[in-house]
């Protein structure tokens, strides 16, 4: 099983002062590594399509909203799962949280993998970020102590990747920006991503 993850948001909370008002974690999952090989030569041929270069991401945030329409049409076809968690942040009231943004992504990473009604399991895992190496190792260690026991193993291997050389971290980017768009009713494009892919979301958790 593969998963791919990344997030749409931010983790401040200065919500009067720009910080967004929703945070998601989105995970693509495949249960086949053939059909994650298939869906990353798709979006590659797309981005050759649009003229876009190699180093040159897919970003919801970046990219315009016919890109964004056209991506996620390009994806739609494959066999992938979504799980996601939708936090609403003015629900959060724990200062660890609030206040260390390695806390609050650590946090709800874990969650995201952990509930999953036993449909993860031995995963390797792989999301967008970098960090220094005590960060990585203590990040890594929180997730093998909250995720796996002797008789339950969630994760197999979890590594941080450049998203500029993955694809596919690349789509959970697009995903999870749809989801979050979803959650902004002032945005006149608010319904529009996620209906494409509605049938690919197994579970959107609001957590509360």
């Amino acid at each position: 099983m593969l998963v791919f993850i990344d997030d749409s948001g931010d983790p401040g909370f200065k919500l009067d002062r720009g910080s967004t008002s929703h945070f998601v974690i989105a995970m693509v999952c495949f249960d086949d590594e053939l059909e994650a090989e298939k869906t990353a030569v798709a979006i590659k041929e797309l981005k050759r399509a649009l003229g876009f270069s190699e180093q040159e991401e897919f970003r919801f945030f970046k990219n315009s909203k016919n890109i964004r329409i056209k991506f996620l049409q390009a994806i739609n076809k494959f066999d992938f799962r979504v799980r996601c968690l939708v936090v609403d942040k003015s629900a959060i009231y724990s200062d660890e949280l609030k206040s260390n943004k390695n806390s609050f992504y650590a946090y709800f990473i874990k969650e995201v993998l952990k509930y999953s009604n036993n449909t993860i399991s031995d995963a390797k895992v792989r999301m967008d970020g970098s960090g220094g190496r005590n960060f990585r190792k203590n990040f890594f260690t929180y997730l093998r102590r909250e995720l796996n026991t002797d008789d339950k193993k969630i994760m197999r291997n979890c590594k941080m990747v450049n998203s500029k050389s993955n694809v596919l971290v690349q789509m959970a980017d697009m995903i999870a920006g749809s989801i979050n768009r979803a959650e902004n009713k002032d945005k006149k494009d608010h319904g529009v991503y996620k209906d494409i892919i509605k049938n690919h979301i197994e579970d959107e958790w609001p957590f509360k």
